[in-house]
């Protein structure tokens, strides 16, 4: 998933993200992009996603975190892909450890269970990997994140979604925090439950056989741009389980080993 050359005018990466920032903010579906531009490239992609990013600092928001999609070793050869897909989280994504999703904001709402990671370093790329992240990792935490398709009946390819900031709309942390020497990242598990019911399972060796790993290859990603992951950033690796429908009504916990509990409430 390389970033190589563009095919899309400059115009034309800033109509779209116009449209997909407006489709998101507004909580209705479009249909897929690559549907009227078939060969948009990868750096089309990333460009759109960067606009809409842009867009939003310019309207006054804060970028909180960044985010990794695709981390899945499956998941990925089902999509016909070698790497994973990242994303950024700006401020009003966020939600409270407890606190409420408002589900008409939305359009179709899954949520699954993460690791995040918080560096105390900077991460630069090209030549990232485990060791490097575990050195530069200040400490981790549990999280949810609510994935958010804005593609019309969740109709969509890589391409699109990478442009779409890779589904992102929501998170939450949980308010335990860890040292990396004191976890088994790799073996650490989680239950996912739904009004008490667990409906989804994983352990941290779901993120590419090992949560870091997914930091280290942000860094390497991010790199193509010359972009760095600065010391203090707040990072979501990726799922640990399936993701989820939620509705209304639904009151969502993930439940980790060593680390407590996340709830939210979709409202």
């Amino acid at each position: 998933m390389s970033e190589t050359d563009n095919h899309l005018t400059t115009s034309q990466i800033n109509d779209l993200a116009q449209h997909l920032e407006s489709a998101e903010l507004n909580g209705v579906d479009v249909h897929k992009i690559t549907d009227d531009y078939p060969d948009m490239t990868w750096k089309d992609a990333y460009d759109i996603q960067w606009a809409i990013r842009a867009r939003k600092v310019a309207a006054g928001h804060q970028m909180v975190g960044l985010k990794m999609g695709l981390t899945s070793w499956a998941k990925m050869k089902q999509m016909g892909v070698d790497t994973p897909c990242y994303g950024f989280l700006a401020d009003y994504f966020a939600v409270p450890d407890g606190g409420e999703i408002h589900m008409d904001e939305l359009t179709h709402p899954k949520i699954e269970a993460e690791i995040a990671f918080v560096t105390n370093s900077i991460l630069r790329g090209p030549d990232v990997d485990i060791d490097v992240v575990l050195g530069a990792t200040d400490y981790v935490l549990p999280a949810m994140e609510v994935i958010d398709s804005r593609y019309r009946d969740f109709k969509f390819d890589l391409k699109s979604v990478v442009a779409d900031n890779t589904s992102a709309a929501r998170f939450v942390t949980g308010q335990n925090t860890a040292k990396i020497r004191d976890l088994d990242l790799e073996t650490l598990s989680v239950e996912l439950e739904i009004n008490g019911e667990v409906v989804e399972s994983g352990t941290g060796a779901a993120i590419l056989g090992h949560p870091a790993k997914a930091i280290a290859m942000l860094a390497n990603m991010l790199a193509e741009r010359g972009k760095v992951i600065p010391a203090g950033t707040f990072v979501m690796c990726g799922a640990m389980t399936a993701a989820v429908t939620v509705n209304k009504g639904d009151h969502v916990r993930a439940r980790y080993e060593g680390l407590g509990h996340v709830d939210v409430h979709c409202v």
